[in-house]
């Protein structure tokens, strides 16, 4: 019952995934403009599609593979390749999206990294890259120890969640800014709450349930990976014939 309940959960997590994603690219389309990469504002309309794809829906993935029933039997060793590769995959539209910020920011002039929403976020990035860069060589790499994995283990779940929440902290803070920027003139301000703004906060709605459900799975205890006990990590889980 609880593996129904699982992929029930994981079915409601691609819808919502999805949703976030094209709800981002729909607002830049339709509402500002649509999308190029010619150091202009519509360069920038890539960074909220690209930031919402990689730090919170790709990032989300790649948290719940160890949560697969079908990853708690056989090797680990294609589940941790995919947990990587899910994880560079969210790092690489991440970096691509900051580009597009960066980029855009230089051809209008404008200061780097003077809001709270863009020290939120490159905190996120950097915290994102440790991560990574730490899974890999601890995790990934045959040279460290099961003490070492065991003591690095609990930190490495602990700051995933973390870097989660900052994610979604951080879209949730950008929708608001971006909002607060383009809904300033007297005829529709951000306060009238026009479309553009009841849509953009309706996106951010699914962004926080889209995290909070896979917070919610990483938690559940139920869906944990069993503990292997005294096998180590280059043991494979299946060890029992019957």
């Amino acid at each position: 019952m609880a593996s129904g309940w699982f992929y029930l959960s994981c079915m409601v997590l691609g819808s919502l995934g999805s949703m976030c994603i094209l709800f981002t690219a729909y607002w830049m389309q339709y509402w500002r403009g649509g999308f190029a990469w010619d150091g202009t504002v519509l360069m920038f309309n890539w960074h909220p599609v690209l930031m919402v794809a990689g730090m919170v829906v790709l990032y989300g993935a790649a948290s719940l593979v160890y949560r697969l029933p079908s990853s708690w039997v056989g090797p680990r060793l294609p589940w941790k390749v995919l947990h990587a590769a899910l994880h560079l995959l969210a790092f690489t539209c991440t970096v691509v999206g900051l580009i597009a910020v960066f980029r855009f920011h230089n051809h209008s002039r404008i200061a780097h990294l003077y809001s709270l929403h863009s020290w939120l976020g490159i905190t996120t990035v950097v915290l994102f890259a440790c991560q990574w860069f730490l899974g890999f060589a601890v995790f990934l790499l045959p040279w460290a120890s099961q003490w070492l994995r065991s003591l690095l283990k609990p930190l490495h779940v602990f700051f995933g969640a973390c870097i989660l929440s900052l994610s979604i902290t951080s879209v949730i803070s950008g929708v608001n800014e971006k909002l607060f920027f383009v809904l300033k003139n007297a005829t529709k301000p951000y306060s009238s709450l026009p479309g553009e703004a009841v849509f953009a906060n309706s996106t951010g709605l699914l962004v926080v349930a889209f995290g909070l459900l896979v917070l919610y799975v990483l938690l559940a205890s139920s869906w944990k990976r069993p503990d292997p006990g005294a096998l180590t990590d280059r043991q494979p889980l299946l060890h029992d014939r019957e």
